[in-house]
């Protein structure tokens, strides 16, 4: 992966974060910051995932790349809420 493709999932990781917070119902307990950084990991993991299973790169939009991105972000969340609200 070259530098661009990195920065470009920093990017996209930081929107997957926040799609990710917005899908999970409720309040969150945790930050932007460690919002940001799920969604960075939740991209990474989930490029991984959809290279996989053979939908990483597709013509058009990669939907279900950012499916499972989204989902693995919200996932992150609600785990990251639920460790905080055990503190």
């Amino acid at each position: 992966m070259e530098i661009s493709g990195i920065l470009s999932a920093i990017v996209i990781g930081i929107v997957i974060g926040v799609l990710g917070r917005l899908v999970v119902p409720g309040r969150q307990r945790i930050g932007i910051l460690w919002t940001i950084v799920v969604g960075i990991v939740a991209a990474f993991v989930g490029s991984a995932i959809a290279s996989a299973f053979g939908v990483g790169d597709t013509e058009g939009v990669d939907w279900v790349e950012w499916l499972f991105q989204i989902a693995l972000a919200a996932l992150g969340v609600t785990a990251l809420d639920r460790v905080k609200l055990r503190r």
